[in-house]
């Protein structure tokens, strides 16, 4: 998404969504411009936490300090 539609004070990063699924279904459909739905969730061993696969293909958790991040495979 271009900076240059965005108002000013209305550009979000990840790690400032809400830590709940809402609030970063929320903020996807507006990052990707339509709506994108959970997947999957479950309880990754290898990363310690429940993560979230989205349809826009990516996989969300939370980190230690409860704010979103992308996990890489």
């Amino acid at each position: 998404m271009s900076s240059a539609f965005v108002r000013e004070g209305e550009y979000q990063h990840l790690q400032d969504v809400t830590p709940n699924l809402s609030a970063l279904l929320l903020y996807l459909r507006r990052e990707n411009g339509g709506p994108v739905r959970e997947v999957k969730s479950y309880h990754s061993e290898k990363h310690g936490r429940e993560v979230f696969e989205m349809s826009d293909g990516l996989t969300y958790a939370l980190n230690e300090n409860n704010q979103w991040v992308i996990l890489l495979h």
